[in-house]
């Protein structure tokens, strides 16, 4: 496969929004604990604390999404740098690496959705009762 300066300059606007948006996210989560928190000091509840544990779990997932997203960005920098440098197989490695670094950070994500759908589910799990006596 022939590898120029082009190829990996294409994945740098897929990883700088992928980043963006898994910081939009950390920063919805970090409200949103901080909110729950304020709700269990002044009035504790399980469920609360079930879901302020699904918070924390889904901000490490977050985390490591973020690290991978970065070492991803950084690695299709040195590809470009390698290429320029006419380090043409190296850089090809290099390259390889970085989509295997982003499809770990996708796979994050992927966890991290199934956890999103597990805390609305607890969120509304006070209310099926209700929503049993309106069928």
């Amino acid at each position: 496969m022939d590898i120029n300066l082009t190829t990996p300059a294409l994945l740098f606007p897929a990883i700088s929004l992928l980043l963006l948006a898994y910081t939009n996210r950390f920063l919805a989560l970090a409200a949103l604990i901080r909110d729950l928190h304020a709700r269990y000091t002044t009035k504790p509840d399980s469920i609360i604390l079930k879901q302020i544990a699904n918070l924390r779990t889904r901000v490490i997932l977050i985390r490591d999404m973020q690290i991978f997203g970065i070492g991803s960005l950084f690695l299709c920098v040195l590809c470009m740098f390698l290429l320029f440098a006419g380090r043409t197989l190296i850089g090809s490695y290099v390259f390889g690496v970085s989509l295997l670094l982003m499809m770990a950070s996708l796979a994050f994500m992927i966890r991290e959705i199934a956890l999103s759908v597990g805390a609305l589910n607890l969120h509304l799990s006070d209310l099926e009762h209700e929503i049993e006596l309106h069928r």
